[in-house]
């Protein structure tokens, strides 16, 4: 069964990660969703970034490398938003990773990514946390590694645009991005369909 890693935002592990994975699971996948906050959540952006703060980049990097040590070398990562930063901390110790999907955020890719690396991103236009000028950035520097690398972009969306409990949900754009990231991981995870 192919498997996923899932890494949630700032705000925590909450129900639109949890929602992404049930429908990852629903279509045969194996899915991890690692609590990097130990079980703390944050209803804004504000409360989020202190959590995290409180909680410690580096202790949230070590969860997320102890989530994925016993999986599978060709395990899908996916970031949504503060999980694109957790995806750029994991991937360089997990070379047979079989993609990376990130949402809401691009982080960086890591010194050394793989030639053909397939990557898709998703992202709301314009984004204060992923404006235009990073996304350019992000798009020259997966091409110098030689990611098979995908950016979509929703313009008019908020940030974090696919949470239907938040102020920027937009259904059409949500939608959208669900069945794109299906597909990339339908496409992409090893022994799928």
């Amino acid at each position: 069964m192919p498997t996923i890693a899932l890494f949630h935002s700032v705000l925590g592990l909450r129900p639109v990660e949890l929602g992404f994975a049930g429908r990852l699971r629903e279509a045969g996948h194996r899915v991890v969703t690692p609590d990097l906050y130990d079980g703390a959540t944050a209803s804004t952006l504000e409360e989020g970034f202190a959590l995290k703060d409180a909680v410690g980049w580096d202790t949230i990097a070590r969860r997320a490398r102890d989530a994925v040590r016993d999986l599978p070398a060709e395990t899908v990562l996916v970031g949504v938003s503060m999980g694109a930063g957790v995806v750029q901390e994991v991937l360089p110790g997990r070379p047979g990773t079989a993609g990376v999907l990130l949402l809401h955020a691009v982080g960086n890719l890591p010194a050394g990514t793989r030639a053909g690396l397939p990557v898709q991103v998703h992202v709301a236009d314009p984004d204060p946390i992923a404006p235009p000028a990073q996304i350019a950035a992000w798009r020259e520097a997966a091409a110098r590694s030689g990611a098979d690398a995908r950016v979509f972009t929703y313009p008019g969306a908020g940030h974090f645009y696919t949470d239907a409990d938040g102020p920027d949900h937009d259904e059409p754009a949500a939608s959208l991005t669900w069945r794109r990231s299906a597909e990339f991981v339908r496409r992409t995870a090893p022994g799928s369909a």
